[in-house]
């Protein structure tokens, strides 16, 4: 029977989301619990990139992380970001993120539809004379790189921020006593092993989010009772409540 779900992401900010839903409907107690965290790295670990901003005269921004962290290291490193620099954003959410730094003004700031990389492409091919910058987190894939290269865009991936895990106190360690897991990212799963490394499943359901979770979950040795997105399910609470609804009735 489950009663108490861990879910490794931040508590969600809108009371209409699903998981509050099925948390009525199933009697179960649900925890928001992120088991990791982004840090920003320090300004001499950016410096060993040997990026100097004030070259590009365009940023490629994928996350609000990404804003925070770059504007944070400009100040740090004492840049002052010209009035004139472009910004590209995955979604126009992002794009209004930026206004927490700068002026918003259209004729330099612009953004994707659909949250897609590609769907940016158009616009950024539009302005191929510019020198692009793309902030990343340590963890990431060569994708985006390939794609800019193969529409011979000019630009510069570095690091400005890191996935690090969120360590549980004792308290919360003593306190572990949930009959499901959900995890969104193999980091997650690798923040469990660190801060539980004589964790035994047993009983425990396990959920992942995307292909790169489940495999580190199954070479972890940890049996998945959920794997999310499915075409069935292609959220993670729509196969939850599937799940549940087997399980519970």
């Amino acid at each position: 029977m489950i009663k108490k779900i861990l879910v490794s992401q931040p508590k969600p900010t809108s009371e209409k989301s699903p998981y509050f839903d099925i948390a009525e409907k199933f009697d179960v107690e649900l925890v928001f619990r992120p088991f990791i965290k982004v840090e920003g790295i320090t300004s001499k670990e950016f410096r060993a990139q040997k990026v100097s901003i004030l070259d590009y005269t365009a940023v490629v921004f994928t996350s609000r992380h990404a804003i925070d962290h770059f504007f944070t290291m400009a100040k740090e490193l004492r840049v002052n970001i010209p009035e004139d620099m472009k910004y590209f954003c995955v979604t126009e959410t992002i794009a209004l993120y930026i206004q927490k730094y700068v002026q918003y003004r259209k004729r330099k700031i612009f953004f994707g539809e659909t949250g897609k990389i590609e769907d940016l492409i158009p616009a950024m091919v539009k302005h191929k004379t510019e020198k692009y910058l793309v902030p990343m987190s340590d963890v990431h894939n060569n994708s985006l790189s390939l794609l800019l290269d193969s529409k011979k865009l000019n630009h510069t991936e570095c690091v400005m921020y890191k996935t690090v895990s969120n360590d549980f106190t004792e308290e919360e360690v003593k306190n572990f006593d949930y009959d499901m897991l959900i995890f969104f990212s193999p980091s997650g799963i690798e923040s469990l092993t660190k801060n539980f490394p004589d964790f035994k499943q047993g009983k425990i359901a396990i959920a992942t989010f995307g292909p790169t979770t489940a495999k580190a979950a199954k070479d972890a040795g940890l049996r998945l009772d959920i794997e999310a997105p499915s075409e069935k399910y292609p959220s993670m609470t729509g196969a939850l409540l599937h799940y549940l609804i087997e399980k519970q009735g």
